[in-house]
């Protein structure tokens, strides 16, 4: 069987070659290496740009210097320090303006400068964008539109050079990342049902969350990507 797409997420856990060294040697064949070495070779010389090797090696040193020891919020920090970063964004959720504000401190406490803009900020109505009353959250009442692009281009303007994103919806973030010219990291993402811990959906999803499977869903996980999605045979 040939592939044509990348399907890591079929990888045994007794291969997983590319950390050692060996994916030509033992990678599958839905392998990146085996699939379209081009484009990894692409990708390859691009760490020739100066910035973004120099990126690389600071999230690497970063990586392994607080391994199991810094928070999320700590790597920030440490990330931002060393790449001299001066001015920091915070794109965040209105739901997180608490959160924010304790992120906002720690941040100015490192000696950064700070700029914070909540999602609600312009207070669009969600009529503006063809939102019926009866797809709002609460109808009969303003709802004002999340407002990602505006807070992308607001720390654009105010010389953000890295931003932390905290809490925006699903679409909403992208838009945010479209939008946003500087770096951009995620500290929360937003996950309304599981305390903004989205993974725990995926660790049980055979049991308490099993909801959250298609009409598709294999009698067990299968053993290499099925046709149609990263497979031709």
């Amino acid at each position: 069987m040939t592939y044509q797409d990348p399907a890591c997420a079929y990888c045994p856990s007794s291969v997983r070659a590319c950390r050692l060294g060996e994916a030509e040697a033992r990678g599958p064949g839905f392998c990146p290496t085996k699939v379209d070495a081009a484009t990894q070779e692409h990708a390859h010389a691009l760490y020739d740009d100066p910035e973004t090797r120099r990126v690389s090696q600071v999230a690497a040193v970063v990586e392994s210097a607080g391994y199991c020891q810094w928070t999320r919020v700590e790597e920030v920090v440490e990330f931002a320090k060393r790449m001299g970063y001066r001015k920091i964004g915070i794109a965040n959720c209105i739901s997180f303006v608490d959160q924010a504000y304790v992120l906002s401190g720690i941040l100015e406490s490192h000696g950064f400068e700070v700029v914070s803009v909540a999602c609600k900020n312009g207070s669009i109505p969600k009529e503006e964008i063809g939102i019926r009353d009866d797809e709002k959250i609460r109808p009969g009442q303003f709802e004002a539109l999340c407002n990602p692009v505006a807070q992308a281009e607001l720390l654009n303007a105010h010389g953000c050079e890295f931003n932390v994103v905290m809490g925006l919806c699903i679409g909403h973030d992208s838009l945010f990342f479209k939008y946003a010219k500087g770096l951009s990291t995620v500290l929360v993402a937003k996950d309304r049902v599981l305390g903004h811990n989205p993974v725990a959906a995926l660790y049980l999803a055979d049991t308490y969350y099993s909801r959250i499977w298609g009409p598709d869903r294999p009698g067990k996980p299968p053993k290499l990507p099925p046709k149609g999605r990263g497979a031709a045979g």
